[in-house]
């Protein structure tokens, strides 16, 4: 069940993003963990004293997958934490935020988990729309599905670097053998 957007800290919208993803908690951690340049692009000095690392990247907004398919793109700094285990070991996660690299003004502040469990990864956090309560408003009305598409196409991409680093495994397994 969808959290009640009156939960949400004021002038915030709730972001909940899932993909299924096929991938063990080992290649998971390694894609999150040190291979987040896989996905994550450019690394950039830290912003600040947190336990933090910056990266500029390209999120990106689809409206169509088909052909001709239409995307756009929007430079962006994303900041990730350490990456955590559950207790049992069973799921990871990880501090992840973004915000526009140029005209802040104009776009949403993302702060939120980024988490993988068993079959699935997950974003999970609050953004704050631009405009207000004006742009709050308009994000209720029309610009939530732009967001969570955003999401939805970031999970995608780290997904295709789960896959990309299962096949080069098995690649690398068959070349050993």
């Amino acid at each position: 069940m969808p959290p009640d957007p009156d939960d949400a800290p004021s002038g915030t919208s709730r972001l909940q993003v899932a993909l299924a993803v096929d991938a063990d908690v080992d290649r998971a951690a390694a894609v999150l963990g040190d291979g987040r340049l896989a996905w994550l692009g450019e690394p950039l000095p830290a912003a600040d004293d947190r336990d933090m690392d910056r990266f500029l990247i390209d999120l990106e907004l689809r409206v169509s997958d088909r052909a001709p398919r239409v995307a756009f793109r929007k430079a962006a700094y994303v900041e990730v934490g350490p990456l955590v285990s559950d207790p049992d070991g069973e799921a990871i996660s990880l501090p992840i935020s973004w915000r526009a690299a140029g005209m802040t003004p104009l776009f949403p502040v993302f702060a939120g988990r980024l988490s993988w469990g068993p079959g699935e990864l997950r974003l999970d956090g609050y953004y704050a729309p631009p405009g207000g309560s004006v742009g709050l408003m308009a994000d209720r009305l029309v610009m939530n599905a732009a967001a969570r598409a955003t999401g939805r196409r970031l999970l995608e991409r780290i997904a295709e670097s789960m896959r990309a680093s299962a096949a080069g495994s098995a690649g690398g397994a068959r070349a050993a053998s």
